[in-house]
């Protein structure tokens, strides 16, 4: 039997985040590429990978239902190379992250066989609304009409 971590009837809506936290479990397990999480700001996160020996074009960065995916391919290998020694990886990855709701990316560089990638994360803003509470006419529940006002 399986526990689920929000299975409490308390936790209403947050079987999205259970399935995002069973995403990135599945991906933690592969040590490659390796990589540092570092806060730039109060509200700035860089994600660097060391990916030695790939160019811009082999790399590809994108955003897929709030997780960030970064992918490497290294073309073929170029004709008439021979090895006596081969520790630079030369193989395809895949790293996932999940984002927070509100995430973005701000930007991304290749420096030194280093891939950076900007985050920023949006101030939490207070919200606080009230719920009128009316009668029940005819067998008909009342609507709530959401009077937030409106952000821009």
């Amino acid at each position: 039997m399986t526990t689920r971590l929000f299975g409490s009837p308390l936790f209403l809506g947050f079987d999205h985040l259970e399935q995002m936290l069973e995403r990135a479990s599945k991906t933690a397990a592969d040590g490659y590429p390796p990589y540092n999480i570092e806060q730039t700001g109060p509200n700035g996160l860089r994600i660097t990978l060391a990916v030695a020996g790939f160019t811009m074009e082999e790399l590809q960065i994108t955003e897929e239902e709030n997780q960030l995916v970064i992918r490497g391919r290294q073309s073929e290998e170029p004709q008439g190379r021979i090895f006596l020694h081969r520790g630079i990886a030369a193989r395809q990855f895949q790293r996932a992250f999940v984002l927070a709701e509100g995430i973005t990316v701000k930007s991304a560089w290749l420096d030194n066989g280093l891939l950076h990638i900007d985050l920023v994360r949006p101030e939490a803003e207070a919200r606080v609304r009230t719920i009128p509470i009316g009668r029940r006419s005819a067998g008909k529940a009342p609507e709530v009409v959401d009077e937030t006002p409106e952000r821009g």
